[in-house]
């Protein structure tokens, strides 16, 4: 028993095959390419970036950062509506705040990250815009397309047969779909007719109303103003940038171009629930005013009211708060009045207006004529819930039952010392106390002097004297005296210009009815076809195309075959044919193609 080996072979050799062999030759000795792809370069990188900054998707998506940039903005204290709290916030929060103001979270809206967002945003509409405007131009321009070869493939068809012309069948459809607002067009054997242009149109209003509040946001931001000013009553104001309390400003807002404008406060009408849950709740809050127009303006009266602002000179008057104002008169060593006025009390309770606030009186002198400069820190409540316990606090926010309770200091109020200061704080460091006899400070509850009098009686000289001991409190030795003359109110305003509100309202609302249009409009296509069968019967088809889906598209093109049908009735079925008597298994010479018009019934 023998055995054979296989040897290998090479692939080469003769044995092998000679295409193989050349094959296995030329792929073994085949020399490697490196493949390489051309480059962008600058000009490519750049349509790239074009491409996908203008297209819808970068759209949406900058205008999703950008609302959530915003959010910020909100809860956070922003330096350009109060700096007060953004230090509050500082103080409280240094690891925080640090982090913050590095982010620009203190000026969300004026940060370089939100106006980055802010203008691509802006580009990428344009370029969203212009080239789908042109293009919707163009369809308007154009006709509807040709209806198909095989109607009866698009979702919403139907078809009959009818005795009536092509002719007048075309004829009929075009008017039919015409007077149904259809852009319609005869091609052939075909009426081809399109309607809903309006959604296409409401999309691009839609687009351009974001546009248009975004310039307006930008020309509401660039020249705006805002001014806060606290009034007493009977004070008055001049747009004026020395009159505002405070005043801030877009950049390019000129302060030369100020409105001559002005009003007086005449009375404030507050009036507050007194019983139930909503006790304290103020019913009324009204501020009546005095305005007038340019430098000899005729004065009007007006009252402005929450959310009722007053509209002047393209500047909007808001009502923001209410507090009071004790009247004092202050005499100092010598008996001589140096300060007479009411002074503004800001609020610590907001509900009940428990307020306090302090009077300055730099020009006071002592009996020998000395300087003394006069202090006083005190606290008002409208309405004294104290009684038999000494403290100060308010238990509702009329004026039933107003005290003023007063502590006094001397020395140097530090005015001279060139740094600014609050009307509404006392440097107590620079001062000394007066002193009662117990060595604590000097300080007095005050009644309002009016009122007392009024009880008492002016022809009551004991009465009278007793009333001035509550609502006097007097300096030691002989350096003068503070009375409590009575109360007035005050409101705080704010003056705002905003140049771009009526753009922003104009975009927002063409926004709404934009989207609404393109949300609620549908566009689609009809095509109506009639053409003689074999038969001379004319066979009408009728077949609709939403460009997007639509389940009122069925409905809408059975409507329309309804009203065609008056102008195309439905012709009579054909006559049914003879029973066949023959041999159904022998063929005869009736057996050929279906009648075409058997398949249009069907």
């Amino acid at each position: 028993m023998s055995t054979k080996t296989d040897t290998p072979r090479d692939p080469g050799s003769a044995e092998g095959g000679s295409d193989l062999g050349a094959a296995g030759s030329q792929l073994s000795t085949a020399p490697t390419e490196d493949v390489t792809f051309p480059s962008l370069g600058p000009l490519g990188w750049a349509r790239w970036f074009w491409r996908q900054l203008t297209s819808m998707r970068v759209a949406l998506l900058l205008l999703f950062l950008l609302s959530i940039g915003a959010i910020p903005g909100s809860l956070i204290p922003q330096t350009s509506v109060d700096p007060v709290k953004v230090d509050q916030f500082k103080a409280d929060h240094s690891t925080l705040a640090g982090i913050y103001d590095k982010l620009g979270m203190f000026h969300v809206y004026s940060s370089v990250w939100f106006s980055a967002i802010y203008l691509l945003l802006f580009i990428s509409l344009i370029g969203c815009i212009v080239p789908r405007s042109w293009q919707f131009v163009g369809q308007l321009r154009g006709r509807p397309p040709a209806a198909p070869r095989r109607l009866t493939r698009l979702p919403a068809y139907t078809t009959w047969r009818t005795d009536a012309a092509p002719e007048e069948v075309l004829g009929a459809a075009g008017r039919l779909l015409k007077k149904r607002h259809f852009r319609a067009h005869r091609e052939g054997s075909a009426v081809a007719a399109e309607k809903g242009y309006l959604r296409e149109v409401g999309n691009l209003v839609f687009h351009v109303a974001l546009i248009v509040m975004l310039v307006a946001f930008a020309v509401g931001g660039l020249w705006k103003s805002e001014g806060n000013k606290l009034i007493t009553e009977g004070d008055g104001f001049a747009n004026s940038l020395t009159q505002y309390d405070e005043f801030k400003s877009g950049p390019f807002y000129d302060t030369d171009d100020m409105e001559p404008f002005g009003f007086k406060l005449d009375r404030f009408d507050a009036t507050y629930e007194r019983t139930g849950p909503q006790r304290g709740t103020p019913r009324t809050y009204r501020a009546q005013i005095s305005y007038f127009l340019g430098a000899d303006g005729k004065q009007h009266k007006s009252a402005i009211e929450v959310n009722k602002p007053l509209d002047i000179a393209g500047n909007k008057v808001y009502l923001l708060s209410h507090g009071y104002s004790p009247v004092v008169t202050v005499k100092d060593g010598r008996g001589k009045t140096v300060y007479h006025g009411a002074t503004a009390f800001l609020p610590a309770d907001p509900k009940n207006l428990t307020s306090t606030g302090v009077v300055k009186v730099p020009g006071a002198q002592t009996e020998d004529g000395k300087r003394n400069q006069l202090g006083f820190q005190a606290m008002f409540v409208p309405t004294f819930g104290g009684r038999g316990t000494g403290s100060m606090f308010s238990q509702f926010p009329a004026l039933d039952f107003p005290v003023l309770s007063v502590n006094a200091y001397h020395g140097d109020l530090g005015l001279d010392s060139g740094l600014p200061q609050s009307v509404y704080k006392l440097d107590t460091k620079r001062l000394k106390k007066y002193q009662d006899g117990k060595g604590g400070i000097l300080k007095k509850m005050l009644l309002p002097k009016d009122r007392v009098e009024r009880h008492a009686g002016s022809k009551n000289k004991s009465a009278v004297r007793a009333a001035e001991a509550q609502t006097t409190m007097k300096l030691p030795n002989g350096e003068g005296s503070i009375t409590f003359e009575g109360v007035k109110s005050w409101a705080s305003f704010k003056v705002s210009h905003q140049p771009g509100n009526g753009l922003a309202l104009t975009g927002a609302v063409a926004a709404l009815l934009g989207l609404a249009g393109s949300l609620f409009i549908q566009r689609r296509r009809v095509w109506v076809r009639a053409e003689q069968g074999a038969d001379g019967v004319t066979v009408v088809e009728m077949a609709a195309l939403g460009r997007s889906e639509s389940a009122r598209l069925p409905e809408e093109l059975a409507h329309l075959a309804g009203e065609l049908w008056p102008d195309a009735p439905v012709a009579p079925p054909a006559p049914e044919p003879a029973p066949d008597t023959e041999d159904p298994a022998e063929p005869t010479d009736s057996d050929g193609p279906a009648d075409p018009s058997e398949g249009a019934r069907a």
